[in-house]
C-alpha cells in the first residue's frame, strides 16, 4: 500500500507539473489551421485512467487553480469569468471523475484499452468544454458577451451564439485530438501498469 501511495503521489506530481507547464506556455495549444486546440486537460485524463478518480480530481484541481491564478496575473477583457472557481476549478475536477468511470465502463464492454482510453479522452474533454462554457453562460452571459464584443471589435452577439461557436470550432476538435492523444499514451502505460502488478 505504501508503494502504491508513493506511486500515486509521483504520478500526481509529474502530471500536475505538465499541466501547469501547458497552462503557462504556448505549448498548451496546438495550432491547427485557424484553430488553437487546448491540451491542458489531457494530464488530468491520463492521471485518472492510470491511477483512479482521486488522482484525477487532484490534478484537475491543480489545473483549475492554475487557470484561476493565470486570470488573476494575466487579465484580459474576457477571462474575468475564470476568477470564479465554479468556472475555473469545478469543471476541471469533474474531468478526472468522468475520465475514470468512462474508461472502466468502456474497457469492461470492449476489453480494449485503446478504445476505452479513446472514449474516455473524448468524453472527459467534452466535459471540460461544456462545463466551462456552461458555467460562463449560467453566471456571466450578458457580461461575457459585452466583454467579447469589446475585445474583438465585433458587433454585440448573444452569449449563446458566442459559446456555441466556441464549442463547435474548438471544443469538438479538442475532444477528437484529446481522444487520440490519451489513447496513444494510455494504451502503452496502462499495459505496463498491469504488467507490473498494479492492476486495480
Amino acid at each position: 500500500m505504501k508503494k502504491i501511495d508513493v506511486k500515486k503521489m509521483a504520478v500526481v506530481g509529474i502530471l500536475s507539473a505538465i499541466s501547469i507547464i501547458l497552462s503557462l506556455t504556448p505549448i498548451g495549444n496546438i495550432p491547427i489551421g485557424a484553430l488553437n486546440i487546448t491540451t491542458m486537460h489531457i494530464p488530468v485524463i491520463i492521471g485518472a485512467i492510470l491511477e483512479g478518480p482521486v488522482v484525477g480530481i487532484i490534478i484537475g484541481l491543480i489545473f483549475g487553480v492554475t487557470s484561476l491564478v493565470r486570470a488573476l496575473t494575466m487579465p484580459t477583457l474576457t477571462n474575468f469569468v475564470l476568477l470564479n472557481p465554479l468556472v475555473s476549478i469545478f469543471p476541471r475536477i469533474l474531468i478526472g471523475i468522468v475520465a475514470y468511470y468512462v474508461f472502466k465502463i468502456v474497457l469492461k464492454a470492449s476489453k480494449k484499452v485503446s478504445i476505452a482510453s479513446w472514449a474516455s479522452g473524448i468524453t472527459a474533454s467534452l466535459v471540460n468544454t461544456i462545463g466551462v462554457l456552461g458555467m460562463i453562460y449560467l453566471l456571466y452571459a450578458d457580461m461575457y458577451a459585452q466583454a467579447f464584443a469589446e475585445m474583438t471589435g465585433e458587433a454585440f452577439k448573444a452569449a449563446s451564439v458566442i459559446l456555441l461557436g466556441t464549442f463547435f470550432t474548438n471544443g469538438i476538435p479538442e475532444a477528437i485530438v484529446g481522444g487520440f492523444i490519451v489513447s496513444s499514451v494510455c494504451t502503452i502505460l496502462y499495459k505496463k501498469k498491469i504488467e507490473k502488478g498494479f492492476k486495480k
